[in-house]
């Protein structure tokens, strides 16, 4: 098991290796394309190997023309079964954490929880990878309080950061009567507000923790995007008048989620590329990162490979006086 683990993980990263390759002649193809399709010359620096590139684009179907990423082989199978998902805290967990996996293995479908005690990640990434797990999710704290969420992919990643904010327990909201139970249904996912690269990076992290719902299913679980904070929210609803009128209940618990890494591999794995970090002090512009609302207008700054990338400025508020260059400032009176 351990050889063919090794064998994968190499053949993985190879075949991540040759992304850019695929990218520069997915676009060389490309443009062969369109001159064809509109009828103008081959462009000068692609008229040596026009004849190749003409054979492969005539070869090419609807599924083969589309460039693939390692992403796509992360989750190819990801609908085809139910995640199965292990979740577990840091050790020696507090009380509030400890209650907290609970309430996490309530909401997460086909999760397991188990005591953390003495396992090291190596052993516990391997123990979950023989049992056929496909996700890892370790819940961190910081004086009693939940701080931190790790999502591990299996086999072979990627690894989300998160920071946990302003957590508030099932029993904080309200007595059970308040509350009510934690359906087993499968819920339906709201994922809102997530529109730029690394948004749907993130948003494929966490919506396949769960699996396909059915149509009618009342559970909902939404991940709202506010300014690069992900609001967690869980609900039920009933619809006692028809479909004229819904009426939800909140199951908890609630907390906000503040993406700060993802790594190309487990968590075991100390030397991986960091296929993105937030970096708060380096990156000056205030730019939200996870909507793409800001890509559209200037600024801000995609998804940074080994931690750089992204940036950008351009796109102030449009309520900030600024002064053009070469304009003279009004005289005091």
């Amino acid at each position: 098991m351990l050889r063919r683990n090794v064998r994968l993980r190499k053949e993985y990263l190879y075949r991540k290796s040759l992304e850019g390759k695929e990218r520069a002649a997915y676009e060389r193809k490309r443009l062969i394309r369109k001159a064809l399709e509109e009828g103008k010359p081959i462009p000068t620096e692609l008229r040596r190997e026009e004849a190749a590139l003409r054979k492969e684009v005539e070869l090419e179907d609807d599924n083969t023309a589309v460039p693939r990423s390692h992403v796509d082989d992360e989750y190819a199978h990801a609908g085809e079964v139910d995640p199965k998902v292990l979740i577990t805290t840091s050790r020696d967990p507090s009380s509030r954490l400890t209650q907290f996996a609970k309430e996490m293995k309530l909401v997460i479908p086909n999760s397991q929880r188990i005591n953390r005690g003495g396992l090291v990640l190596k052993e516990l990434v391997d123990s979950c990878r023989n049992h056929e797990f496909t996700d890892i999710v370790v819940l961190h704290e910081h004086r009693g309080e939940p701080d931190g969420m790790v999502v591990c992919h299996l086999p072979y990643g990627p690894t989300a950061y998160f920071g946990i904010f302003n957590t508030v327990l099932r029993h904080d909201i309200g007595q059970k009567k308040e509350v009510g139970t934690i359906s087993e249904a499968y819920p339906h996912l709201i994922i809102d507000n997530l529109g730029s690269k690394l948004g749907h990076r993130t948003a494929n992290i966490l919506k396949h923790l769960f699996p396909v719902p059915k149509d009618d299913a009342k559970r909902l679980v939404t991940f709202a995007n506010r300014k690069d904070y992900i609001s967690f929210r869980h609900h039920t609803y009933t619809q006692p008048k028809g479909t004229s009128s819904i009426e939800l209940t909140e199951c908890g618990p609630r907390f906000e989620l503040k993406l700060y890494q993802i790594k190309l591999g487990t968590m075991d794995q100390s030397h991986v590329e960091n296929e993105w970090v937030l970096r708060a002090y380096t990156r000056n512009a205030k730019k939200a990162k996870l909507s793409g609302d800001d890509a559209d207008k200037g600024g801000g700054g995609g998804m940074g490979t080994l931690g750089g990338g992204g940036g950008g400025g351009g796109g102030g508020n449009a309520r900030t006086a600024t002064v053009k260059a070469g304009a003279k400032r009004p005289k005091k009176k």
